[in-house]
């Protein structure tokens, strides 16, 4: 099991491209089992969430033909299962889209609960509310077991009780191939929610509304076939800006939407960082002291929950006191504790971190709890004075393609040791 060794100090100079989006990349991979034909997905990113759904879509039936480091050709003309495997979907958060996927191509799916990240109570209650009201039937134990009355999902009007975007493009996918039209109200609005009906409407689907709070899908007969290219990833892009901050130095971001940036951009300026969209890159620098800032994460455009660790650590280093507000999920402030280990002064209360700068961190053991939070850690430790030894890094793989080879050509001092998984209390990080 991999662990990374920081020598921290090192302000940050250079260009970083940006990834294709992980988020967008782990529902329109599923979304590729609803096309009959063969669809050409680019600016796929290469981390280990997408090498698991790879292999979920091969065992499902699906020919997966890689044809080069960040595009895939996925055939599912021929699938022959709908109950994909128990192990390798335990793996995986986004294993749910799998169900919206299956249910509205072949009327029924069968799929484990999700793995993924801990960071509080994620229930997939509004997906089930949805399937629902698209006439399906649905039982849930170890397993959610979704079969559509009469074989084919019925376009219906569907509320969401909350803002929830895994629901949202659950839904969205299964009515896709439905009868009729679905209205989905209270929808999410995230970039990767409009990724997502983008490349279903490429494939023949007929979505208009996303990125609104109110979707309209007519369900069509069957989608063919195309080629689709992911947009950048907004939380990659948010978190290297963060390690600027936190180091300082100057990098020119590269392959960004500006305009899903704003959120971030508009935080860290606040905090004295200087940030400047040029087309589709942004230049960002920080050499003076940061300044204090609150911070209250809200469904986008507000500030993202999984920028959330990441502005934390950089909030550690700033003068005066911060906060933190975690309005989306129960649970997200588990990483705090390893942030005291480099010497953090923070203090959660529920869902409020009180966040007290220091002048600067200190090396030292730390681990990644989840996959932000391992992000957070690294963005610290590259900011603390010596050494930081970060462990579960199986976490930070989930999500960010070549984190250690990108920090490493703007000046980072950063490499990869292999340990003996018994050294790393590994066996239950799921």
């Amino acid at each position: 099991m991999n662990q990374y060794i920081v020598n921290g100090g090192h302000p940050l100079f250079g260009e970083i491209t940006i990834s294709g989006a992980k988020n967008a990349a782990v529902a329109i991979i599923p979304a590729a089992l609803m096309v009959d034909g063969v669809c050409r997905i680019e600016n796929i990113p290469q981390i280990s969430d997408v090498t698991l759904l790879f292999s979920i879509l091969d065992e499902l039936g699906a020919h997966v033909r890689v044809l080069n480091q960040h595009a895939v050709e996925i055939d599912s003309r021929h699938i022959h299962s709908t109950k994909p495997s128990l192990d390798l979907v335990r793996k995986i958060r986004a294993s749910y889209y799998l169900i919206g996927a299956l249910l509205g191509r072949f009327g029924e799916a069968s799929v484990a609960m999700p793995g993924g990240c801990n960071f509080g109570v994620r229930p997939i209650d509004q997906h089930v509310k949805g399937f629902k009201a698209l006439g399906a039937e649905v039982s849930e134990g170890n397993f959610v077991h979704a079969v559509a009355k009469g074989g084919r999902l019925v376009g219906a009007p569907v509320y969401m009780d909350v803002v929830s975007v895994g629901a949202t493009m659950n839904v969205m996918m299964a009515a896709v191939l439905a009868e009729g039209t679905t209205v989905i109200e209270n929808a999410a609005k995230e970039p990767h929610i409009v990724d997502l009906a983008n490349f279903l409407n490429s494939m023949g689907a007929d979505i208009k509304g996303a990125g609104t709070d109110s979707i309209k899908i007519r369900g069509v007969e069957r989608l063919n076939g195309g080629t689709y290219c992911i947009i950048p990833d907004q939380i990659e892009a948010g978190t290297y800006m963060t390690a600027v901050a936190a180091t300082g130095g100057q990098l020119l971001i590269k392959n960004i939407i500006p305009k899903h940036m704003e959120c971030i951009s508009a935080k860290l300026m606040e905090m004295g960082v200087y940030v400047e969209e040029i087309d589709d890159t942004l230049l960002v620098r920080r050499s003076g002291p940061l300044k204090r800032a609150n911070v209250k994460t809200q469904p986008y455009p507000g500030f993202p929950t999984d920028m959330q660790p990441q502005i934390a650590a950089v909030m550690a280093l700033a003068e005066g006191t911060s906060m933190v507000t975690e309005a989306v999920w129960n649970n997200r402030f588990r990483y705090v504790d390893e942030l005291k280990r480099l010497g953090a002064k923070i203090q959660v209360d529920g869902r409020v971190a009180v966040i007290e700068g220091v002048d600067h961190f200190e090396g030292a053991p730390v681990q990644a709890c989840d996959l932000r939070a391992g992000a957070a850690m690294v963005v610290a430790a590259l900011a603390a004075h010596g050494t930081t030894e970060i462990s579960h890094v199986v976490y930070i793989e989930r999500g960010y393609e070549d984190l250690v080879g990108k920090l490493r050509a703007v000046g980072a001092d950063i490499s990869v040791i292999d340990v003996p998984d018994e050294e790393m209390g590994m066996e239950n990080i799921g």
